[in-house]
């Protein structure tokens, strides 16, 4: 049977998640709201509609969140040519897919910007398929992109892992019923992973390869 390991990809694959961070502030910033660069960060991991609700309230100007989404979107896609891979994000999948296991990508970007992170990544010859924020209805925390990931795979949950670097991750991994494993190269502190659904936390991809044969990927 069919086994997926599930990935997302800001933070955990790529390393973005503080060019996000600087994107969203100043995105904030032209809008006239001043919000600290330590709560955008928490918020990283979630849609943009989602992330733009937590960070200003449901009290806010709604009408407001497409231009806030399109102001994040311009600024963030300078970076586009120079995404930073995490160590071993690439080798990772490929001893993952050389092991039987169907990798399968489950992220919030899509269009440009994920074609921007698996350029990044560079092993699209072992990613069978990507659960984009074009696919689902509700994003993370909500387990629908998961859920999505694992019928493109046509895995069972109990047979098959997510590897994340926020809460949000976790606590989507949570409930779709797949074992979770964090990473803290998005900037999470451990704890917190843990708490929110972590079974086991490693520094970066490279660390979980290194460990590969001690993790719930084994």
């Amino acid at each position: 049977m069919t086994r997926a390991a599930v990935f997302d990809v800001d933070g955990t694959l790529v390393d973005t998640n503080h060019l996000h961070v600087t994107t969203w502030w100043e995105a904030l910033r032209q809008a006239g709201h001043r919000v600290p660069m330590h709560a955008v960060h928490r918020a990283v991991g979630l849609g943009s509609e989602d992330l733009v609700a937590h960070l200003l309230g449901d009290e806010r100007d709604k009408d407001e969140d497409d231009r806030l989404g399109a102001a994040h979107k311009a600024l963030y896609g300078q970076y586009f040519d120079r995404l930073p891979a995490l160590k071993d994000a690439g080798p990772l999948l490929r001893r993952l897919h050389s092991d039987g296991w169907t990798v399968v990508l489950a992220t919030s970007a899509s269009g440009a910007e994920l074609s921007a992170l698996r350029r990044a990544i560079d092993a699209d010859d072992v990613i069978a398929a990507t659960a984009s924020s074009d696919d689902v209805e509700e994003g993370k925390p909500a387990p629908e992109p998961v859920e999505h990931a694992l019928e493109l795979a046509g895995a069972l949950a109990e047979r098959s892992v997510f590897v994340g670097d926020t809460v949000w991750d976790m606590r989507a991994g949570r409930r779709a019923g797949v074992r979770c494993v964090g990473v803290l190269c998005g900037g999470i502190p451990r704890a917190d992973l843990v708490e929110a659904g972590a079974e086991a936390v490693y520094a970066d991809p490279a660390g979980l390869l290194a460990s590969l044969a001690d993790s719930p990927l084994a």
